[in-house]
């Protein structure tokens, strides 16, 4: 493999462990005066709608998921489900084990970090909150670009931040949203993390088409960079 200048990873499912909707997000239902079945149907037909920030701030998108639920709570209900949402999404939120000494290392070898995700609202509020977060150069969310991957407009626009061609850039994600194939549309190299916990992952539009190289851990990522040269 070529010397790559940066990593960029997905988030979810790639540097935390898989995620599955805990039951915190029951009480998101309650506030807004819905069954939790009717929520979670609403919130995963409109998942890349929401994550493109389709309705607006957080608090616009959980009224729009009100009137397709059916639901007309109050202002003060709907205010309280925003914060519960942040808190069941926080914490259905793991880190891998590796996930910061994994992006320790990157750095100390000279290589930059960046994190591409799909996203709602929840994940740009909280990640700074993370261990993650000082090891990343450059943070791109689908919900402040407008668009989800596999569009090529995220992955370009890490690619400007960090003023890097796709070339130089090496793409690790779990295979939601057809990230694996949109990161070599986009001039990548990709790889899959096919982490042995992520058989229970919550994964929408997943990557069936593609086949190229996979990880079973995000140790492996080390793997495929060349040792800088020592003077």
């Amino acid at each position: 493999m070529p010397r790559f200048q940066a990593v960029l990873f997905d988030f979810f499912g790639t540097l935390t462990r898989c995620v599955q909707r805990g039951s915190a997000h029951r009480t998101i239902a309650e506030l807004l005066g819905c069954s939790v079945d009717t929520l979670i149907d609403v919130l995963d037909r409109s998942y890349y709608q929401r994550a493109s920030g389709r309705f607006g701030n957080a608090e616009a998108t959980l009224r729009w998921v009100c009137g397709q639920a059916g639901v007309h709570p109050s202002d003060e209900a709907v205010r309280a489900a925003v914060a519960s949402r942040h808190r069941a999404v926080r914490a259905d939120t793991r880190l891998r084990a590796e996930a910061v000494p994994v992006l320790a290392a990157l750095r100390r070898q000279g290589v930059r970090t960046g994190l591409i995700s799909d996203c709602t609202h929840e994940l740009p509020a909280f990640l700074p909150q993370l261990a993650v977060a000082p090891l990343l150069d450059v943070r791109i969310f689908s919900v402040q670009v407008g668009r989800c991957k596999p569009d090529p407009a995220l992955y370009l626009a890490a690619c400007h931040r960090l003023d890097l061609t796709p070339a130089d850039c090496l793409y690790v994600g779990d295979g939601g949203s057809q990230e694996l194939t949109g990161a070599e549309r986009a001039g990548m190299t990709a790889v899959r993390l096919a982490a042995p916990d992520l058989a229970g992952h919550m994964v929408f539009n997943a990557d069936h088409g593609w086949h190229g190289p996979v990880l079973t851990s995000l140790t492996e990522v080390l793997d495929l960079l060349e040792p800088v040269a020592v003077g």
